[in-house]
């Protein structure tokens, strides 16, 4: 069997290729110039409600269907959150004019009576390596800032047929390789990479750093984003949103800049459990209609979850799996033997292995006008270039005593034996304990300092340590907000994780689970 991976290997293969580069100038907020995509003022835009930011997307869209709201009220209140805090650096691209121009229209379609659309009217943020017809699709990164695509992704294709109107483009960790969003490009506000919303002075996680950050701020109550290994769920537990990693293959991937075919999926990230569940809804069909009964829900506490957490997580963790006890979960502890062995000889090798031939072939079939090596040579962040320039291109893995190795034989490995061993793993412990779902902490610390050291391996494997099995494994993983930490005051995530194809049944849980734990308040006075 190929060797562990090692971090203390990627630190010394980063630094290598690292050594070369010299940070680049602070790119500004890429700006939409032309046509209906230029943010004006021409366009009525009516007083809206401060209160409307608080709905969440659930009761936002039944009461525009009421006709109780309008559309172009809810943008402009979301529009004018996202504009008052750019020190967040929340978005790319805000499509201002676009989104107020697809409101009207959404109000004038509802005037003239007819069945009205699942997401009539309702905006939605879509993480930017994700297209969107006519708005630049980035990937976070400086050689991509000009690609502007032909058509929507086939799961925003779903989402606008649905009656969602695109607010803008979100920000993220560069490439969607990292858990920070400490990503130098495309700035809005005074400093690097995307922040907390609770705390500014923090990091919003990541690769889906935008959405979280927006989320949190109120400056929508929707979004899309992609998940690797904890992409969206890491960014909400962050900052105060729900999120769903899907069972692999249910949502569509075309039209999204890959890392790993094996491993990638979009996710609905939201305001609430119940607002995950409609856009879930949309995109890949069926409905949760209600909440599930706690009374009949066995939960697996698996002590490698639960391990190396900080004060603020596990006080939060242990007051939130007490709440839910009360209210009739049974709590079963559970052995998963060799879990975080199967899982390291699965995910790097896996994503970083699968990420030269994907993204090479996404360049290529999207006619975006560069190739692999002019991404990773413009790439902003030292972190991802390093990564690029010293693994992806060369098709190489560090290995634990010191230097580089060959990918492949560890890739083949993953894919014939660790990752079904690890699948198998998942659905013995399932089935023999008869789980509903394991449940742990979504990250064992709260949001970190926003500092470049932030991106370490190191941190990035301590921040992975529980999103990560679930993706290798192709599990569906679905992130509740469980509370405020005591001396922190930043947000703490609870995750549900449960067997193949349990999405349902999974977002019925997390609906019982948030009637139980509530919604977090929002960023208060002492956000920074």
């Amino acid at each position: 069997m190929p060797p562990a991976f090692s971090f203390d290997a990627l630190r010394a293969a980063r630094s290598a290729s690292s050594s070369l580069l010299r940070l680049r100038a602070l790119l500004p907020v890429a700006l939409v110039a032309a046509g209906s995509m230029v943010a004006t003022s021409a366009i009525a835009q009516p007083a809206a409600s401060p209160d409307l930011t608080a709905l969440s997307a659930t009761e936002a869209a039944r009461r525009l269907c009421a006709g109780s709201i309008t559309s172009v009220q809810l943008v402009s209140a979301y529009l004018a959150q996202a504009k008052a805090k750019p020190q967040l650096n929340a978005f790319i691209t805000l499509d201002e004019a676009g989104a107020m121009r697809d409101a009207a229209a959404a109000d004038a379609a509802r005037k003239r009576g007819g069945a009205c659309k699942p997401l009539a009217g309702l905006p939605i943020a879509i993480k930017d390596n994700i297209q969107v017809q006519g708005l630049p699709a980035t990937a976070g990164t400086p050689a991509l800032k000009g690609f502007v695509p032909a058509a929507d992704a086939p799961v925003v294709a779903k989402l606008r047929a649905a009656g969602a109107i695109v607010l803008g483009k979100t920000h993220m960790h560069e490439l969607a390789f990292g858990v920070t969003g400490y990503n130098p490009a495309f700035q809005s506000g005074p400093d690097v990479g995307v922040r907390n919303a609770y705390d500014s002075t923090r990091i919003a996680g990541g690769s889906s750093s935008g959405n979280g950050a927006a989320l949190g701020a109120r400056m929508v109550a929707a979004a899309i984003g992609t998940d690797t290994g904890g992409s969206v769920r890491i960014p909400c537990a962050f900052n105060g949103c729900a999120s769903l990693r899907p069972t692999m293959g249910r949502y569509p991937q075309d039209g999204i800049a890959p890392i790993s075919h094996t491993r990638d999926t979009a996710g609905p990230m939201a305001a609430t459990v119940a607002d995950v569940a409609l856009l879930d809804g949309v995109i890949a069909g069926g409905k949760v209609s209600r909440p599930a009964n706690l009374r009949r829900v066995r939960l697996g506490v698996v002590p490698a979850f639960h391990a190396n957490l900080d004060a603020d997580t596990k006080a939060v963790t242990d007051a939130a799996l007490a709440r839910l006890q009360a209210a009739g979960a049974t709590l079963v502890p559970v052995e998963m033997p060799q879990l975080m062995e199967l899982n390291s000889a699965v995910g790097f090798p896996v994503a970083l292995y699968e990420a030269h031939d994907d993204m090479v072939a996404y360049l290529a079939r999207y006619k975006t006008g560069v190739d692999i090596n002019q991404l990773a040579a413009a790439a902003a962040s030292p972190d991802v270039k390093g990564t690029f320039d010293g693994l992806v291109i060369p098709r190489k893995l560090p290995a634990p005593g010191g230097g580089l190795v060959d990918a492949k034989p560890a890739y083949d490995n993953a894919m014939r034996n660790a990752r079904p061993a690890l699948q198998k793993l998942y659905e013995d412990t399932f089935k023999r304990n008869r789980l509903d779902a394991l449940v742990f902490p979504t990250v064992p610390r709260v949001a970190l300092v926003a500092n470049a050291e932030a991106s370490s391996p190191e941190n990035f494997g301590a921040l992975i340590q529980n999103t990560d099995p679930g993706s290798n494994a192709g599990i569906p993983g679905l992130q509740v907000p469980a509370g405020i930490g005591a001396e922190s005051k930043l947000p703490v995530g609870l995750e549900f994780d449960g067997p193949a194809g349990s999405d349902h049944r999974l977002l019925a849980l997390g609906m019982a689970v948030e009637r139980v734990l509530g919604r977090l308040p929002a960023p208060g006075a002492a956000a920074k």
